[in-house]
């Protein structure tokens, strides 16, 4: 695999229609941030050739933002991700091509914790990982031999997004 880019869902609604967490849509600032982060990562030439998506509403709508920047991506969304341990997020991309550059937009523990895994294969001191909120990217190179490096860290409020 050549990079990794671990990536949360927007901001979401607190409750959704039906009541269930699956169902909970983006905010306004959610689909903002998502945007953002999108053309920040396209502009720093990150760019994925597989993104896997978990099947909750919130994170296909996140990817609906993201996906003006990245219009010619392969899409897979699976319900697998839905609130997925970081060992689950691991099997996710194992079997994928270590020549394809993979996207995982999905949720909180497990991205964040499979982002503080990757960090500390990486030697990364992890504060710099202390918290993942929504619409952050972690981006992670990852080698033929399985060394892992931080690329990049990105987090709306960095470019102007956030609370408004």
């Amino acid at each position: 695999m050549h990079r990794l880019i671990l990536l949360r869902h927007g901001k979401a609604e607190s409750v959704s229609a039906t009541g269930g967490d699956f169902d909970r849509g983006l905010t306004e600032r959610g689909r903002r941030d998502s945007a953002l982060i999108g053309r920040v990562l396209a502009e720093a030439g990150v760019k994925p050739d597989l993104v896997l998506v978990s099947a909750a509403r919130r994170t296909q709508e996140t990817w609906d933002e993201l996906a003006r920047a990245f219009p010619d991506t392969h899409v897979e969304v699976s319900r697998q991700l839905y609130l997925a341990s970081c060992e689950q997020l691991e099997a996710a991309v194992d079997p994928i091509p270590e020549r394809l550059d993979v996207m995982i937009v999905g949720h909180n523990p497990g991205l964040h914790e499979f982002a503080l895994a990757l960090a500390r294969r990486a030697d990364v001191r992890a504060h710099r990982l202390d918290s993942f909120p929504t619409a952050a990217a972690a981006v992670f190179r990852i080698d033929g031999e399985g060394e892992v490096a931080l690329e990049g860290l990105y987090l709306p409020r960095e470019h102007g997004g956030g609370p408004t």
